[in-house]
């Protein structure tokens, strides 16, 4: 009976490290190199973060306490990227809460952004928070090194949004990135897209695999994340949220 019972807590805690609430939403790119963020960050060429609609959901500078997973459509490329600014259109559209808690936009459904409501479908007169007319249903921008590198993206488009604070489990700290997210525990393995520094990565397990040197240590673990992907557990600086089970 104890070893059942070592068996069943494992296959929980494995399980346990989950994304969260996931969202088809519009994606533009930021740009704006040199400009200052809402949590003051300067933004620099290629950066890695991503904005949302709302400072409910913004992450204090050089953290990924908000971090968000955002993906190509096909799912083909991924990246994690800490959330540093507040925007598109709006700065009071937290459309991942449900509407007893959501602060504007009560009535849209959760998940919806109003700029997407207002520009599909005439919400709000077809205006944003601010009186504008909305002139694309964006729900996220990235900036640029998550745009080209993470995603590969050329254009703006629909990407799917894990928000990944909504969800439990284990969680590593990227100390050092852009970190490769990659399909097996070797650098031999194909690349499915990135970890930004400072994102806080879901990690369901870890296997042994190719021994890396890294900034925090060298090793031969590698950290599955919920995704089913792998990164180095040699550039995470800390795990908070539990602990990690061997695959």
């Amino acid at each position: 009976m104890r070893s059942v019972r070592l068996t069943a807590d494992a296959v929980a805690a494995v399980s346990a490290a989950t994304p969260g609430l996931t969202y088809r939403v519009y994606a533009t790119r930021i740009g704006l190199v040199g400009e200052v963020t809402a949590n003051g960050r300067t933004i620099t060429a290629r950066d890695h973060f991503v904005a949302l609609p709302s400072r409910r959901g913004l992450a204090p500078l050089n953290t990924g306490d908000y971090t968000v997973r955002v993906c190509t459509t096909t799912g083909s490329r991924c990246e994690y990227a800490p959330v540093w600014d507040v925007g598109p259109w709006n700065t009071r559209d937290d459309y991942w809460n449900p509407s007893a808690v959501r602060e504007n936009w009560k009535n849209l459904p959760q998940g919806r952004p109003e700029a997407q409501a207002a520009y599909q479908y005439g919400y709000n007169g077809g205006r944003d928070q601010f009186g504008r007319t909305v002139l694309n249903p964006a729900g996220v921008d990235l900036a640029d090194g998550t745009f080209w590198d993470g995603l590969q993206l050329t254009t703006n488009a629909w990407v799917d949004v894990a928000y990944l604070w909504t969800g439990a489990g284990p969680r590593g700290v990227v100390g050092d990135g852009p970190l490769n997210i990659r399909t097996g525990a070797s650098t031999a393995y194909a690349t499915r897209g990135l970890a930004a520094r400072y994102a806080n990565v879901p990690i369901q397990c870890y296997v042994t695999g190719q021994t890396v040197a890294g900034p925090y240590r060298t090793t031969n673990r590698w950290n599955r994340l919920a995704s089913g992907q792998y990164v180095s557990h040699a550039y995470i600086s800390a795990v908070w949220g539990g602990t990690v089970p061997i695959c």
